[in-house]
């Protein structure tokens, strides 16, 4: 008894957090992720879902972002990272939404952190020295986005699967999206915040042969030469 007495207020908090009335007729689910901490929810989902710390209980966390939503706060960062990484800020924001709902706090159940949920070899390679920072998790996770786009050929659905289950999985299902539960709805889930392009588009590599010291120098560019011979490589993948 005593045990329940202590676990049904933290279901009340909870489904304040949740957007519910606690007299309301909902069904609470629960589970303990993979740290030990009961997770609270109101509807059934994967281990794998993103969740959120709840204020004054640290052992309890839930499915949906605590805050009452993105109200621009990160527009700034947004556009500016978006702009130097060529990312159309629609995307970013769809990202942002469905990886963190713009809780720069957010921990999934695998240990992906903040706004783009950076899993920490992620961030360590992408100079992300503090994953939970805005600036910092912003700037690391539109770069990491568009590697993963310029691997896909700007296939922006792939670069989308790749983002969630990893580029590796998208090469061993012969570069399509991987058929998981996970990165299925994933992918769905960003393709309701902006349109996502499936198609991919070449790339147009310029060779250019110079002498150098005798020798024969090739240098291949994606910028195309002001001035002098070159060759087009088509290098569709």
């Amino acid at each position: 008894m005593y045990g329940i007495q202590r676990f049904l207020p933290v279901v009340a908090f909870s489904a304040v957090v949740l957007g519910m009335s606690p007299h309301a007729q909902a069904q609470i689910y629960s589970w303990r992720d993979a740290n030990g901490s009961l997770v609270l929810s109101d509807r059934t989902t994967s281990s794998a879902a993103a969740t959120y710390r709840v204020a004054h209980a640290t052992s309890v966390r839930v499915t949906r972002p605590p805050s009452s939503g993105y109200l621009g706060n990160y527009e700034p960062l947004i556009i500016r990272h978006a702009a130097a990484n060529n990312l159309r800020p629609d995307l970013v924001r769809a990202v942002i939404q469905v990886e963190s709902g713009f809780n720069p706090r957010a921990v999934s159940a695998k240990g992906a952190m903040g706004l783009m949920q950076l899993m920490p070899d992620t961030a360590s390679e992408l100079g992300v020295g503090n994953p939970f920072n805005p600036a910092e998790n912003i700037k690391g996770g539109t770069v990491y986005l568009r590697r993963l786009l310029d691997k896909f050929n700007n296939n922006e659905e792939l670069a989308l699967a790749a983002y969630n289950a990893g580029p590796e999985a998208v090469d061993r299902y012969g570069q399509r999206v991987p058929p998981y539960r996970e990165t299925l709805n994933y992918v769905r889930e960003v393709k309701k915040q902006t349109a996502v392009s499936s198609s991919s588009s070449r790339r147009i590599i310029y060779k250019t042969v110079q002498i150098v010291d005798g020798r024969r120098v090739t240098t291949y560019t994606d910028t195309k030469p002001s001035s002098g011979r070159y060759e087009i490589v088509d290098t569709r993948r």
